[in-house]
């Protein structure tokens, strides 16, 4: 994960060249360890050393942070107050307007059920041929730039630039699909939706930045633990069509159904359908056990993630739209949900399609996921408590209309002595 040397260039130092990198270093006071580190991670310098590098540069700032792509606010607002002189420079050294992209590679038909499609081959030459605004709702889980070898051997090591180039590119076009008030759920690093947020921000409606709590990595010596996947959620327009987020049961001992946490006078106010749905995931699994998994040696998506996205922003026959197949999860979910669903994969799709000649066994995932969903406490659980004498909501209630009748009989009682 590197930039393509633009501090470098900007600097006039040949990338690689070690010479005069440490002439540069030694013009300008800055050691070659810190010019390397600006230069591998695109930021400007700061403090004592950016004065020492524009004058060793013979450069100002301005010009650097163009060069490198790293705009100020106050950059930007001129460059909108001169919009039609910036248009006009930047027309004459580029191409003429975007013209329809002619489709090379059409994809391949590899499944086709009542409600979904699905297609082998690369998500640009699927999109362009899909309707504008006719999408309600679009879930992607793009390749995230690990270095991964994947069976579709696309390349997963590009320049930091070159990556989210390649973002931006697709996820115009799914903007473009996507209906108006349709939901855009963006699956990826933390460090990749932070470069790629204001992007989506400057075309969509930010509604939440949401934290699922699946650990992804080892722990990394000097860094904090990664422990969350980051799903960002955007709409088209003012605000969503349909929002109707699941309830969540409330955390119990998964031995006794004992509380975890003490709840006091709270009790009462417990909503029997259950908890509301944070921004902060912590009950989604990783698919590790055999059992479960679809496709082997790839990391997949659970089943319990798409239910919930799904169900959140659709409702029955709305048109879901995943450019990243991997596993198939998102159209497992869609149809088994009833919505229609369109979906692409670039590698293989022989798992998916099995996957649909078993779709009994994701039926009964999903219905054993779904039951115990918008109450406070599933069935189980509730009849666990009941056996211990442990508050219910109905106990709870009850106690409530008892206690005014009992301190009535209390006051008559002590009123007689």
């Amino acid at each position: 994960m590197s930039f393509s040397d633009q501090f470098f260039r900007a600097l006039g130092i040949a990338p690689g060249d070690r010479r005069q990198l440490n002439a540069f270093a030694a013009r300008s006071g800055v050691s070659p360890a810190r010019l390397r580190y600006y230069n591998d991670a695109n930021v400007l310098p700061s403090g004592g050393d950016l004065p020492r590098v524009l004058e060793a540069g013979g450069i100002s700032e301005l010009e650097l942070m163009l060069a490198m792509g790293r705009l100020s606010r106050d950059t930007l607002s001129a460059i909108q107050a001169n919009a039609a002189a910036v248009a006009k420079l930047l027309q004459a050294s580029q191409p003429g307007d975007a013209q329809t992209k002619t489709v090379v590679n059409a994809p391949r038909s590899a499944l086709e059920t009542a409600l979904g499609r699905l297609y082998e081959g690369d998500c640009m030459d699927l999109m362009p041929t899909l309707d504008s605004d006719s999408v309600d709702m679009i879930f992607a889980d793009p390749p995230f730039n690990l270095n991964k070898l994947y069976p579709s051997s696309i390349n997963d090591n590009l320049k930091t630039e070159r990556y989210l180039e390649w973002c931006e590119a697709w996820l115009a076009e799914c903007i473009r699909l996507l209906k108006p008030g349709g939901a855009l759920f963006l699956w990826n690093l933390p460090r990749w939706n932070a470069e790629i947020a204001p992007f989506l921000t400057s075309r969509l409606t930010f509604v939440h930045w949401i934290a699922v709590d699946i650990k992804y990595s080892l722990p990394i010596q000097r860094r904090l633990y990664p422990s969350h996947y980051s799903l960002l959620y955007y709409v088209k327009g003012p605000q969503a069509r349909v929002f109707h987020p699941d309830r969540l049961p409330m955390q119990t001992c998964p031995h006794c159904a004992g509380d975890l946490r003490d709840y006091g006078g709270y009790k009462a106010k417990m909503n029997p359908k259950g908890v509301n749905l944070s921004d902060v995931w912590w009950d989604v699994s990783p698919v590790r056990h055999a059992k479960y998994k679809r496709r082997s040696g790839a990391n997949e998506l659970p089943l319990k993630l798409m239910d919930r996205i799904i169900e959140m922003s659709t409702d029955e026959d709305d048109l879901v739209f995943d450019p990243f197949g991997g596993a198939g999860t998102t159209y497992m979910a869609a149809e088994l949900k009833r919505r229609r669903w369109i979906g692409i994969e670039i590698g293989p799709t022989d798992d998916i399609v099995r996957r649909f000649a078993d779709i009994d066994q994701d039926r009964k995932l999903l219905t054993g996921q779904r039951n115990d969903l918008n109450a406070l406490f599933p069935n189980k659980v509730r009849a666990m408590r009941e056996m211990k004498g442990l508050w219910t909501c109905e106990s709870v209630r009850a106690a409530t209309v008892d206690h005014p009748q009992q301190l009535r009989l209390k006051a008559i009682a002590n009123s007689s002595a």
